[in-house]
């Protein structure tokens, strides 16, 4: 199993969305995915909760007590964590400490930019993160058209030397689809498959370069 840890101390940042993207799209190609929930205001057990049977399984775990973190369901290939808003201190080495991976969605504005900044700071001195045995990967979300919004967050990225994995920009698709419980992997119109493409060089960074959908490469 490969766990991968969805985090920022920012609010509003785009978590969740970016959880439930990332579980739809991998159980639709056929992984078993567990989605653990993280965060007290639940919200990716209730957009679980939603979702149809008809729609590509994806378990829900409730991971919003301390104590129930690193309980996670047998026989399954991805577990994807929604952490909490204002992650810190032991809560944030816990969630760590179950991770290969974290993705960190930040928007371009100067509260986000300066929030992950300070995030990534914190973090650093994590014994997990220190070693290098998690790979940190961020995340441009809720872009804007126009190229004001992309240079604002592109001097971040120079600053700290890492670029983004994607680019994801904004679309009212996102919350139209998740009132019923699902995300635009779960739908095959073009006008969903072109927004899907976005979220490609996440997906492949996660898979492995030369993996596309093979599971033996990571399991």
């Amino acid at each position: 199993m490969k766990t991968i840890l969805i985090a920022n101390q920012k609010g509003g940042c785009g978590k969740t969305l970016t959880a439930i993207t990332l579980a739809s799209a991998l159980a639709n190609r056929g992984y078993k995915v567990a989605l653990a929930d993280a965060d007290t205001q639940k919200s990716s057990l209730k957009w679980l909760k939603m979702r149809s049977k008809d729609a590509a399984n994806i378990q829900a775990v409730d991971w919003r007590n301390e104590s129930s973190i690193g309980d996670a369901p047998a026989k399954v290939d991805w577990l994807i964590i929604d952490a909490p808003g204002a992650l810190s201190g032991e809560h944030a080495e816990h969630l760590i400490a179950e991770s290969d991976a974290m993705i960190v969605p930040l928007q371009a504005s100067f509260f986000d930019i300066d929030s992950t900044k300070r995030f990534l700071k914190n973090i650093d001195d994590i014994k997990r993160i220190r070693k290098g045995k998690v790979d940190i990967m961020l995340l441009a979300n809720r872009i804007k058209t126009g190229a004001n919004s992309k240079a604002q967050i592109q001097k971040f990225f120079d600053k700290v030397d890492q670029q983004p994995v994607a680019w994801i920009s904004e679309r009212t698709a996102y919350g139209q689809l998740a009132m019923d419980g699902l995300g635009v992997f779960d739908r095959t119109q073009k006008q969903f498959m072109l927004i899907q493409q976005q979220w490609e060089p996440l997906i492949r960074r996660l898979l492995g370069q030369n993996s596309a959908d093979k599971k033996e490469d990571w399991f």
